[in-house]
């Protein structure tokens, strides 16, 4: 008899649970009560990444004289915007179903818990409910934008990120609360579209977990924009009226505009999901698991956000892969675990920000001897005829083996060029292998080998 597999939640973790159990030969059925791609991904993380690139294409028409042409300009339509970014996600939708259904997935529409060890119950939106005899759950409900008590939140002048991909209307002056990666992909995307805006930093640096130098880079570029910048401020108080919106800080400045958005993090979906009651083990919403994703009960896994590791849709989609192997005894033998550290990951503004594996000032402060080699794009024969030469390529090496341990990149295409770093860092090669490769000319990709030399 097939093992029966139940995956609540449809996300990227989710539909890689699913579709990797299937071709194993389970009897898999996935469980979504919003979308079949995931909330998060479909609702938030790529239409934030459509509208940057609509943003990207603006600046590159407004910087167009720099490139010898002449008249030309750009006008955003925002309606037409907002066509754009739903037919890209009921595309990416209907792609997601179509590869489910085709490994011959079960699809239940509705919100799914746990009623024992071995049961899930599915409740459709007309209130109907049926129970799910399951060997194996795999828990993939995501997480939901972060609201404080003091945000009056009303999807209309302030605004939560889910609200935002586009909100009602184009903003005259943007106030955006929260310097982290959302944060700052929402400054630069709406001051791309022509609107003023304002960020308020609870730092003293945008981006606090990040490379100072690359937190310089990024910031020299929101006030080459106009970006007003409330450093050392924490936002603990809006206020709105017919005029707009004020928004307090702990240090009694006040910055007002015509709307506010949130991006101060995220919580998990764990409730409602009946955890507790059959020994799921949580801290702070999230679901406790050891390496191989699984919680404290033994046939129960948790994904994605719910996890507590790395909120990124890769991360998500190759634990969901993991979680299917090893619960159909495909680990039974060696294999290699999932290194959290070597993840890539990347930030959409302009310029794009990447790193991966081990950082410089992280083996600062262990005390760790490293080399470090940085190369400015400004050398690069393609970043001058891109006309955009700003930021750099660093790489992480070990001074002693030469293995590449990690890199940053600030700079046009980043999100594309760490895969590279990332492969080496993965794969552990050294410095001399990057350096030793011969890569296309001219490329941006020169600058890491000229990195690793």
């Amino acid at each position: 008899m097939a093992q029966r597999f139940v995956v609540i939640g449809g996300g990227p973790a989710g539909n890689q649970a699913a579709t990797t159990a299937a071709r194993l030969g389970a009897d898999v059925t996935l469980i979504e009560r919003d979308v079949i791609g995931g909330a998060a991904h479909l609702w938030d993380c790529i239409p934030s990444k459509a509208m940057i690139a609509t943003g990207d294409a603006m600046t590159r028409l407004h910087q167009a004289e720099l490139m010898g042409l002449t008249e030309v300009d750009a006008t955003l339509d925002f309606e037409a915007l907002r066509t754009r970014i739903t037919g890209i996600e009921t595309r990416l939708e209907t792609s997601v179903s179509g590869l489910l259904e085709s490994q011959g997935v079960r699809i239940m529409h509705g919100t799914g818990r746990l009623v024992g060890p071995h049961e899930v119950e599915v409740t459709a939106d007309d209130g109907s409910t049926t129970v799910i005899p399951a060997d194996t759950v795999v828990l993939s409900t995501g997480s939901r934008p972060r609201i404080p008590d003091w945000a009056p939140i009303d999807g209309e002048r302030v605004l939560t990120t889910r609200q935002s991909y586009p909100p009602p209307s184009l903003p005259d002056h943007l106030i955006v609360v929260g310097s982290g990666v959302t944060g700052v992909e929402f400054v630069h995307m709406f001051s791309a579209f022509g609107c003023d805006v304002t960020l308020i930093v609870s730092r003293q640096q945008v981006l606090p977990q990040k490379d100072p130098e690359v937190a310089a880079v990024l910031e020299d570029d929101f006030l080459g924009r106009g970006v007003k910048l409330f450093k050392g401020a924490r936002a603990e108080g809006i206020d709105v009226s017919d005029e707009g919106v004020a928004v307090r800080c702990d240090d009694g400045r006040v910055a007002r505009g015509s709307h506010v958005l949130l991006c101060i993090g995220s919580i998990p979906n764990s409730e409602g999901l009946g955890l507790e009651e059959v020994g799921v083990e949580l801290d702070g919403g999230y679901v406790n698991v050891d390496h191989n994703c699984k919680s404290s009960v033994p046939h129960i896994y948790a994904a994605g956000d719910l996890s507590g590791k790395l909120p990124l849709s890769s991360v998500a989609s190759i634990q969901g892969r993991k979680i299917a192997e090893h619960a159909l005894g495909l680990h039974a033998g060696p294999h290699r675990h999932l290194d959290y550290e070597k993840a890539a990951s990347a930030i959409f503004t302009d310029p794009e920000i990447a790193d991966v594996g081990l950082a410089e000032a992280d083996a600062f402060a262990e005390g760790r001897k490293v080399r470090v080699t940085k190369v400015p794009f400004s050398a690069s024969a393609k970043a001058l005829i891109n006309n955009d030469p700003r930021g750099f390529v660093k790489i992480v090496s070990d001074p002693a083996t030469g293995v590449v341990l990690g890199g940053s990149i600030v700079g046009r295409h980043a999100a594309e060029l760490i895969s590279v770093i990332a492969v080496a860092v993965t794969a552990g090669l050294k410095v001399i292998d990057l350096a030793e490769s011969i890569l296309v000319h001219p490329a941006l990709a020169e600058a890491l080998a000229e990195a690793a030399e």
